[in-house]
């Protein structure tokens, strides 16, 4: 028999304010990049975004520093800690959610599990602490 694992799915609202957090560090630092570097452009952009995700996602536990303001993390769906490779997928599927007029990010609103297309193509949830 495998281990069960509990856990209490966060709300759609903390996540959201979790990632406006992030976003608020992503766009300073990315600022102060240009600052320093001159335009760092569209591509360098995305690279840093997937640093700042994958080292947070694989290296603190699942939390961002914006999920550890909202008291949540990121699992695999089944409780363990997500791979290198499954935060690149993750962090990938977030320009999908966006691509489909945001329907990956809306679905998060309607799925049982609270999880977007992100989620479900990378086998996380998000969790709270």
């Amino acid at each position: 028999m495998g281990d069960t694992y509990e856990f209490e799915l966060a709300d759609v609202s903390q996540r959201v304010v979790a990632l406006f957090i992030d976003g608020i560090i992503m766009t300073f630092v990315a600022g102060l990049l240009i600052g320093a570097i001159g335009e760092i452009g569209g591509g360098l952009s995305f690279v840093f975004g997937a640093a700042y995700n994958w080292f947070f996602w694989t290296r603190n536990k699942g939390q961002t520093p914006g999920k550890m303001v909202m008291g949540i993390r990121l699992i695999k769906t089944d409780g363990s800690a997500i791979t290198d490779i499954e935060a690149l997928i993750r962090y990938v599927g977030y320009y999908v959610n966006s691509a489909i007029f945001m329907l990956g990010w809306l679905l998060a609103l309607i799925d049982s599990n609270s999880q977007g297309l992100h989620d479900k193509i990378s086998n996380t949830y998000v969790v709270k602490t």
